[in-house]
């Protein structure tokens, strides 16, 4: 490898260093301060970096915002699926997912934290953050919705679609709960309990479809 090939290679390892340090900075200032006061100097004060130094990788706070809801979300997607049927009956795998799903949750919020803070907020001009959280979410969706899917085939669309708004929805209401309450919350117990009620559901959907 000559001179300049290695100079390249260092100069990518410390851009990419440089982005995590500044999306890790990022999650803590807007954990702390929200979407509103999260600003580009906050960040650079965080991580040591210069502003120049972010807006080099970001064109503006609402980029910087909208990378961190990506890159969580690239790490919570990896635990919404079954494990393998070996691993137990279809209600033992869907708990299984629904505690792998909260231990992320838990371990990193700000996915669903930012994402919720700006889905719920309407402003004349959308922000991409806001944007990038309703698509991957959308794809979450998809997934949960093929899951049911293939558990219960006998439902039709209709109903699957019914089932997948009720578990995104509760699972969404206990993360708010936890995040209102902090650990007095055991987020983990209460997926489990959520993965039941809604295999339940299902099972009766499924039951009536057949009859």
């Amino acid at each position: 490898m000559t001179k300049a090939q290695q100079t390249a290679r260092k100069k990518r390892a410390n851009g990419v260093e440089s982005r995590q340090r500044i999306l890790d900075a990022t999650v803590e200032i807007a954990g702390e301060r929200g979407y509103q006061g999260t600003s580009i100097a906050a960040v650079s004060a965080k991580c040591g970096l210069p502003a120049s130094s972010i807006y080099w990788h970001f064109a503006d706070k609402d980029d910087l915002i909208a990378a961190v809801i990506e890159r969580s979300f690239d790490t919570w997607l990896a635990e919404v699926a079954l494990p393998d049927e070996s691993q137990g009956t279809p209600l033992e795998q869907v708990v299984a997912m629904a505690t792998k799903v909260a231990k992320s949750l838990v371990d990193a919020p700000d996915f669903l934290r930012l994402g919720l803070m700006l889905a719920l907020e309407r402003r004349p001009t959308e922000p991409r953050g806001r944007t990038v959280f309703l698509q991957v979410r959308e794809v979450a969706r998809a997934k949960i919705a093929e899951t049911v899917s293939k558990l219960f085939p006998t439902l039709d669309e209709n109903a699957v679609a019914t089932v997948t708004t009720y578990a995104v929805a509760g699972a969404d209401g206990l993360f708010v709960q936890r995040e209102i309450d902090g650990d007095a919350v055991d987020l983990v117990a209460l997926f489990e309990l959520h993965a039941r009620l809604v295999f339940e559901a299902a099972t009766r959907l499924a039951a009536r479809s057949g009859q």
